[in-house]
């Protein structure tokens, strides 16, 4: 069963650095680093599962906590960055 989950885990990480990398733009590159941030929890929950160490949990919450700030962060650029062109010179 782990065995499925961390498959599926890698599938999703895959795809969504395909999707960082070809964008084309930032909204899209923004979805995909979201998507990669739940992949590495989903990863690290199926480390600790694996393992029975709850020290990847630890890892999980802190990457959870990462991939929030980051996604807010970038999306607020986005935001900056569209109202500054719609602005008149």
């Amino acid at each position: 069963m782990i065995t499925a989950m961390v498959l599926a885990l890698v599938l999703a990480a895959t795809l969504g650095m395909l999707r960082f990398l070809r964008g084309p733009s930032d909204t899209d590159r923004v979805i995909a680093l979201d998507i990669l941030f739940a992949a590495a929890i989903g990863l690290c929950v199926a480390a600790a599962l694996a393992s029975g160490r709850v020290l990847f949990l630890d890892v999980a919450i802190g990457l959870a906590l990462t991939g929030f700030v980051a996604t807010v962060a970038w999306a607020r650029m986005i935001e900056r960055r569209a109202d500054a062109e719609r602005r008149p010179p």
